[in-house]
């Protein structure tokens, strides 16, 4: 954690690089010292803006752009975003179950280093903002977007890193290190109970400070605060707290219409994103993007020839009537069939996969500009409702359903489901709606489930015959990285 933690923040919010080797392990002598940044309250929201930008930049490679990145690995982890070939073998290792047990890969070193740059950031805004010059009402904005940013970064890296959380055990197992300070120096691995209990504190403090106001959607306001803690509730299995701060989180955030699931999911202005990265024209991040990997239409090597797909068993559970039906084509192979949703001109050089994706459009053929959905109200009634079927409040559970459902389906009738039928369907939709998203690898190991790739389309000579893995065993934690180990003589790795 040395290199990853140190005051990194300074760069981040003045500079601009393409990799982000260049600023965590160099410290130029222009760089903005520690007391100017926190001057003001307007200095402070510089380096407050420095984390939302860790949110989506490049780091060590095309395939790490941040929290995108992130989120592709932890659905090709799972069973229901499918890789149709292996392309130009960009996350091909990730579906092998390769990439994140190995202590010397890139990309375990990549995870690591984002959350804890994240949780770096953060703890140098709590540590300095109280002291700034500015209004109060400003240090509390700052102040809780830091705190909320940090309890998110621990909850993704104990998920990652540590074994599951046990609903009603003690959870002495080993999750990651808690970091609260501006330190240079790593320390051991804190517990998972230590762990969910700082996240918890930090996001109640956190949840204190915001408000709904903000200035975009990047930024953390009340609603995405709640929005996490209705996540690490689920997580934790308390289930009325997990469905009441679902609801709060969703208000004022409308689901969108039939006509917008079609509009590419790129778009911070849909009126039910709660939280997202904008990404600018002007700051187009070419190969090193959430939409170079997963859209249907970005021209690089890796969507010409890899287009990603729907797990064929989960698509077939779609209802005829339900408008996301489209956003992927069962007969994209076959030309007399397909769905021409979009353009077949611009993509006439394009491989065509039969379940292939249709959700996520990049701003045009040669531009992978699109904004990255972190937050939707969707999620937030699909918490709810699975919250409340776990809990047993059949009739709540059915009614946040059939509002959720009937938006996204006309045709659909209220669930008279009960017991674990009423839960299954739920999971159902929460699969369909969030596909692409990154909340796959997190669903399965939280309910300590196995993947199971069996019967669908996944071609095993892509996934090297990956169709399946026990639930619980050693491979569900992500290896700590090599350098980390290294740098660290208080850590200890996770066991093979």
């Amino acid at each position: 954690m040395k290199k990853i933690i140190n005051k990194i923040f300074i760069l981040v919010a003045f500079l601009s690089f393409g990799c982000a080797e260049d600023y965590l392990d160099t410290l130029p002598t222009d760089a903005v010292s520690e007391g100017l940044v926190f001057t003001t309250t307007q200095n402070a929201r510089t380096a407050l803006n420095g984390i939302h930008r860790i949110m989506f930049i490049r780091w060590d490679s095309q395939g790490q752009p941040g929290e995108g990145g992130v989120m592709i690995a932890r659905d090709v982890l799972g069973d229901d975003l499918v890789m149709t070939t292996q392309g130009n073998g960009w996350f091909v290792s990730y579906s092998r179950w390769l990439n994140h047990v190995n202590e010397n890969g890139g990309d375990v070193r990549f995870v690591w280093r984002f959350y804890y740059a994240i949780i770096g950031n953060a703890n140098m805004i709590i540590a300095n903002i109280d002291n700034a010059e500015g209004p109060q009402s400003d240090k509390d904005e700052i102040k809780g977007q830091a705190l909320a940013y940090r309890a998110w970064a621990h909850w993704n890296l104990v998920q990652l890193f540590g074994q599951r959380f046990e609903v009603g055990g003690a959870n002495t197992q080993l999750g990651v290190p808690i970091v609260l300070e501006p330190i240079t120096e790593g320390g051991p691995r804190n517990t998972v109970a230590e762990v969910y209990a700082q996240v918890n504190t930090d996001i109640d403090a956190a949840i204190a400070l915001l408000e709904t106001n903000r200035t975009a959607k990047s930024h953390i306001n009340i609603n995405v605060a709640r929005g996490i803690k209705a996540r690490v509730a689920m997580t934790q299995g308390i289930y009325p707290l997990a469905a009441q701060q679902a609801r709060l989180a969703r208000e004022g955030y409308p689901l969108m219409s039939q006509t917008q699931i079609l509009e590419g999911f790129n778009n911070l202005d849909n009126p039910e994103w709660i939280w997202g990265s904008r990404q600018q024209d002007d700051q187009q991040t070419f190969f090193a993007s959430f939409f170079a990997y997963l859209s249907v239409n970005f021209s690089s090597t890796n969507i010409r020839s890899n287009p990603k797909a729907i797990n064929s068993l989960l698509y077939d559970q779609i209802s005829d009537t339900d408008s996301r039906k489209r956003l992927w084509d069962p007969n994209a192979a076959n030309a007399t069939l397909r769905d021409p949703f979009i353009d077949e001109v611009t993509l006439s050089n394009f491989s065509k996969r039969n379940y292939m994706n249709r959700k996520f459009v990049a701003q045009a053929n040669a531009s992978s500009v699109g904004d990255v959905p972190y937050m939707r109200a969707a999620e937030m009634y699909l918490i709810e409702a699975e919250a409340l079927a776990r809990d047993g409040q059949v009739g709540a559970a059915q009614d946040v359903l059939f509002e959720f459902a009937s938006a996204r389906d006309s045709e659909y009738t209220k669930s008279t489901n009960i017991g674990q039928a009423l839960i299954d369907e739920i999971m159902i939709q929460r699969r369909v709606e969030l596909w692409g998203e990154g909340f796959r690898f997190y669903d399965l190991k939280r309910l300590n489930l196995p993947l199971d790739r069996t019967g669908a389309n996944h071609v095993s000579t892509v996934i090297n015959g990956k169709f399946e893995e026990p639930a619980g065993t050693n491979n569900w934690q992500f290896k700590i990285p090599i350098s980390e180990l290294n740098a660290n003589e208080f850590i200890v790795q996770n066991p093979d």
